[in-house]
This record gives C-alpha cells, sequence and structure tokens, in this order.
C-alpha cells in the first residue's frame, strides 16, 4: 500500500531552523529564529542549492520560524519555486503533511518545511526506522534536510542524502 497517491519524484524534509523562546505575552506561532537558527537555515539551504536540489514546490508551516527558514531556502534558490505557506502544518501531526502532499496535483519535486515531531515521523514512514536510527540516531536536528527519491516501483522512498545546517 502506499503512503501517496500520487507521489512527486524526489521529497525534501526540512525542518525548521533553530528558532528563540517565545517572548512573554507572546505566541509560540510567532517564535523567530535566534541568531544561530538564521546562519543554519543559511547554511543549508546554500548547501542545498551548491548540490543541485532545487524544489518545484516547497510548502511550510505558516508559523514564522518554517517561514524564515523557508525564506532562506528562496535566497538561495532563487528560481521558480513556488512557494505555498499552510497554516493546518503548524502544531499538525504527521497524518497533515501526508495529506498536503496528497492534495497536490503534480509536482515533480517538493520540499515540506516544518516541525518536529511531524517531520521526523513522516521521515520514518516514508524511508523506515532502520534508516532514521543510522542517519539521525540523535532525533531530527533543527535545519536538518533529508531528500528523498521515490523507489522505481512508487511503494518506498530512499534516502538520497541528509544535510544539517
Amino acid at each position: 500500500m502506499t503512503l501517496l497517491a500520487s507521489p512527486p519524484e524526489r521529497i525534501y524534509l526540512l525542518r525548521h531552523a533553530k528558532s528563540g523562546w517565545a517572548m512573554p505575552g507572546g505566541r509560540d506561532f510567532d517564535r523567530t529564529l535566534d541568531q544561530a537558527g538564521c546562519a543554519e537555515a543559511a547554511q543549508v539551504a546554500e548547501e542545498a542549492a551548491t548540490r543541485g536540489y532545487r524544489p518545484s514546490l516547497v510548502l511550510s508551516s505558516s508559523a514564522m520560524r518554517c517561514r524564515q527558514t523557508a525564506e532562506a531556502v528562496q535566497r538561495a534558490i532563487d528560481g521558480e519555486t513556488e512557494f505555498r505557506y499552510i497554516d493546518e502544518l503548524y502544531n499538525a501531526p504527521a497524518e497533515t503533511y501526508t495529506d498536503a502532499l496528497d492534495r497536490l496535483d503534480s509536482a515533480p519535486s517538493v520540499m515540506v518545511v516544518g516541525h518536529n515531531p511531524a517531520i521526523e515521523e513522516l521521515f520514518a514512514r516514508l524511508v523506515g526506522m532502520d534508516v532514521v536510527n543510522r542517519t539521525i540516531p540523535e532525533g531530527y536536528p533543527t535545519a536538518g534536510l533529508a531528500v528523498l527519491d521515490r523507489s522505481g516501483d512508487g511503494d518506498r522512498w530512499i534516502l538520497h542524502d541528509f544535510l544539517v545546517g
């Protein structure tokens, strides 16, 4: 049974970069990247661009820290990539991320910029726990970018690369 109804050829899973704490009286949704997070986001985005990773579509949580991470990607790839900011990806389970991917008409490659634990759970569903345990034994890092390619049979995903900002 396939996890995604019409999967793209490549999926990029990017956890937002390191963020600061919410300001007193502020909302978690509005938390911004801290100084280290800005550097992480720029570093992972630039390394991805250097390796030729250019998604045709980016789906990002609309939370500020995800937006800022996606904007770093946008600056680095400077191309024809479409960016969509989706409120429902904030504080959502992995199933919501899967549903967002399933609703796509057709895109050769899609990047999802989101939050843990959903990004790590989606990664595990796509590649399996053996790959997760070998690749990120300490958990999905901030500004971690998994590059997944669809297998020939379309039912499995193969980890092509994993970058950390």
